[in-house]
């Protein structure tokens, strides 16, 4: 109880700080580091998620479909052609852009996208040849069993194993009645999981739940709501992830197969509107507790784990973004990485904030989707010496 509430009061202050500092200048005040926020491309079009080439070009892509290329910190005029057909309305259009860890080898882009499914849509993966800034040989590995039009997920991340990961939210499916039919506790369909693949989409053998009647067999993790966060730590090769709660009870999860997160059964949010209680309970035996939540919600984003020379003070820290919050949270880990010791807001009100990355340089970029009377763009942290 003391530690949150040592939380809140530092919060508190350092979102006063860096509000008041941004609308005087481009430059922050933090813990350990002082930065400077540069503009690296403008005039996207609600960029989703950014991603670099063994070469330099850095990957974007634009949710209503298209993928971008900034190369020698230009803009290219031009998208690059062959993506799939998204759908895109509302929640959906295309996701996470991710090359394959062999791209010099085998030139391997991996594209998630809102899949037009009948009158709806569902979370899905194509994988494709990057040459000459063209998409070829376009292959879906990957549909979800879950059709609807809104809690895609669609962010993956490949471990050092060579397996892909990725999330798939829950549909948005009404969390009243009996919450334990929901479908986000049945194993039987893809609504609130993260699943596991090879990188042609195949099943690994050693999935949790491979070999059952019951379940799908590309399931890691379920009990989710709505993951739009996911990362690797480098170093510990811990898989996390954030996901929106309703209404309050954003979660950070370290992911472990087979474990049930126990959306909508256990949580801190609340129904919207009414604000009446969704949850049976914060908790129950058999349902993994969050390592760190948001009350109320910042409607968490893009994650990332810093490991970079720019920020060196920062090293091993988690750093989520968020919608509704506008702001960058960094949570600065225990020595094992394992728990969150700290968290701090390192600005405040710079827009939607949809994705934030580590770059090949070590700095921190960050992809603003929207903001207000402003065009969207992707920036850059700058620590000032």
């Amino acid at each position: 109880m003391f530690r949150l509430f040592l939380n809140l009061a530092i919060n508190c202050l350092l979102v006063t700080a860096a509000a008041t500092t941004a609308a005087q200048s481009d430059i922050y005040y933090a813990a350990h580091h002082d930065y400077r926020v540069v503009t690296v491309a403008e005039g996207l079009v609600h960029p989703w998620s950014m991603a670099w080439l063994p070469n330099g070009d850095m990957l974007i892509t634009e949710k209503p479909g298209r993928l971008r290329i900034i190369r020698d910190g230009q803009l290219l005029p031009e998208a690059i052609p062959g993506t799939p057909e998204v759908f895109y309305e509302g929640q959906g259009g295309l996701f996470d852009v991710l090359p394959h860890p062999n791209f010099n080898e085998n030139r391997w882009v991996y594209l998630s996208f809102s899949k037009p499914v009948g009158g709806g849509s569902t979370t899905a993966i194509v994988r494709g040849r990057l040459e000459n800034d063209r998409l070829s040989n376009l292959v879906e590995i990957f549909s979800a069993q879950a059709i609807g039009r809104s809690h895609y997920g669609g962010k993956m991340v490949f471990d050092d194993d060579g397996y892909l990961f990725l999330t798939a939210g829950d549909r948005q499916v009404p969390s009243t009645g009996d919450l334990n039919s929901h479908p986000a506790q049945d194993l039987s369909n893809h609504h609130g999981v993260i699943v596991r693949l090879h990188d042609d989409g195949s099943v690994p053998n050693d999935n949790p739940f491979v070999g059952r009647d019951d379940a799908l067999p590309e399931i890691w993790s379920y009990g989710h709501r709505s993951p739009q966060g996911l990362a690797i730590h480098p170093e510990t090769g811990d898989l996390w992830m954030t996901e929106h709660g309703p209404q309050g009870g954003d979660e950070l999860n370290r992911v472990e197969p087979g474990t049930n997160y126990g959306w909508p059964v256990v949580g801190y949010g609340v129904n919207y509107v009414s604000s009446t209680p969704i949850h049976a309970r914060q908790s129950l035996t058999g349902m993994e507790r969050p390592a760190h939540f948001w009350v109320p919600s910042i409607a968490t984003s893009g994650l990332m784990v810093y490991t970079g020379d720019k920020f060196p003070m920062w090293h091993g820290s988690i750093i989520a973004g968020a919608l509704v919050g506008e702001r960058l949270a960094r949570l600065h880990m225990s020595d094992d990485y394992r728990e969150v010791v700290v968290e701090e807001t390192l600005a405040y009100g710079m827009g939607r904030l949809r994705d934030v990355r580590q770059g090949p340089d070590g700095y921190i970029y960050v992809a603003i989707s929207d903001r207000a009377g402003e065009p969207t763009e992707i920036v850059r942290l700058e620590p000032i010496d």
